[in-house]
Parts: structure tokens; C-alpha cells; sequence
């Protein structure tokens, strides 16, 4: 798995940088290589790309979205990846958005530009532009609030407390520990042989 993380700073208000971002189907106006979004409800996206000539279809699920702080996702089908974009209040006016991202190169193209640094600079470009896009419009195009709870955590299955305290010692089971160290057990140095 390649981890990527990047951030942006932006000049309008943590609301307003949100608001766009959950603006998915305008994704082709800053992502390189991304054709069309479409939003098939509350939480699953339909993508169309075209990367290194390549052209591709797959389907991501938001698993948890906070209002003015994060949006996470992974993918239901097509290539392995997932991430979360998060929105930090600098000032009234400033947002640092910052973008972590995991994926699993399939080809050997994904993984030479993966081991070269290619699609992390691909990223950094979409971050700036969208920079540019919400900066020169200044207000959001739309805005979607609603919030996904991430699913909850399966418990790891421990197995069951023993019956007893292993700390206690059972006289009527002599270990094979000796009793002494340096000597070999068992021994009880109360006997003489």
C-alpha cells in the first residue's frame, strides 16, 4: 500500500472550502485526469478517469463525513484506495485542507509512478487547484451538510479469563522449575537426599 499525504492553504472561510469540496461532480474542474463524477446517492460515487491514456470506471463509498471537518472514503470496486480530506480553521478567513491518501498500484505503471513520486505530485497539483478554483469564485457552488458515522469497530474476540489467578502457585502441582535458581527442580531444599 502507497500512502500520500498532502495540504493546501486556502483564503476562504472553513465552511466555504468544505461546502465546495462536498461538491463532488465538480471534481473534473481541478482533478487531472478526472472525467466525471457522478453522486449516485448520499454515500456512493460513480468515477470516470483517463490516466496515462488509460480509462477507467469505479465506484467509491463516503464511510464518515463531519460537517466542516472531514470527508473519508474507499473504494466499493475498480482500484484499490481509499483516504480522507480534512478542513482546519487557520483564521476566519484561511483553511488548511489536507488530503491523505491510500492506494495499491495495480500495473507496472502505477507502481514506477508510485516509486517515483508521480501521483503525489498529481495531488499536490489538484490541491493547488482547487486553491485557485475556490479562491477566484469565493463562495462555494453548493454545499451538501449531511453527516456518516463511521461504521463501528469490531471488537478484537479475547479468549476467556482463566479460572483461576495464574499468579497463585498450587502446592499440590510441583512444577519443573526449580525452587532455587542454579539448582535443578524439582527440588525441595528442605530434604536432604
Amino acid at each position: 500500500m502507497t500512502t500520500i499525504e498532502k495540504s493546501v492553504d486556502v483564503r476562504v472561510p472553513v465552511r466555504t472550502a468544505y461546502n465546495q469540496w462536498t461538491q463532488f461532480e465538480s471534481f473534473p474542474y481541478f482533478m487531472e485526469g478526472v472525467d466525471r463524477v457522478i453522486q449516485l446517492d448520499d454515500r456512493r460515487l460513480h468515477w470516470e478517469t483517463t490516466i496515462a491514456g488509460a480509462h477507467r470506471e469505479f465506484d467509491t463509498e463516503i464511510t464518515e463525513q463531519h460537517p466542516d471537518e472531514r470527508v473519508a472514503w474507499h473504494t466499493v470496486e475498480g482500484p484499490s484506495h481509499g483516504g480522507v480530506v480534512t478542513f482546519h480553521r487557520l483564521d476566519e478567513h484561511s483553511t488548511r485542507v489536507s488530503l491523505q491518501m491510500e492506494y495499491e498500484p495495480d500495473t507496472l505503471t502505477e507502481k514506477a509512478g508510485a516509486a517515483l513520486g508521480i501521483v503525489g505530485g498529481r495531488i499536490s497539483g489538484d490541491l493547488q487547484r482547487f486553491k485557485q478554483y475556490i479562491e477566484e469564485q469565493g463562495h462555494e457552488t453548493g454545499a451538501w451538510r449531511g453527516e456518516i458515522d463511521a461504521p463501528p469497530q469490531t471488537p478484537v474476540p479475547h479468549p476467556p479469563p482463566p479460572d483461576h489467578d495464574p499468579g497463585q502457585h498450587d502446592p499440590a502441582v510441583m512444577d519443573d522449575q526449580p525452587i532455587f535458581p542454579g539448582m535443578p527442580g524439582p527440588v525441595n531444599p528442605w530434604i536432604r537426599p
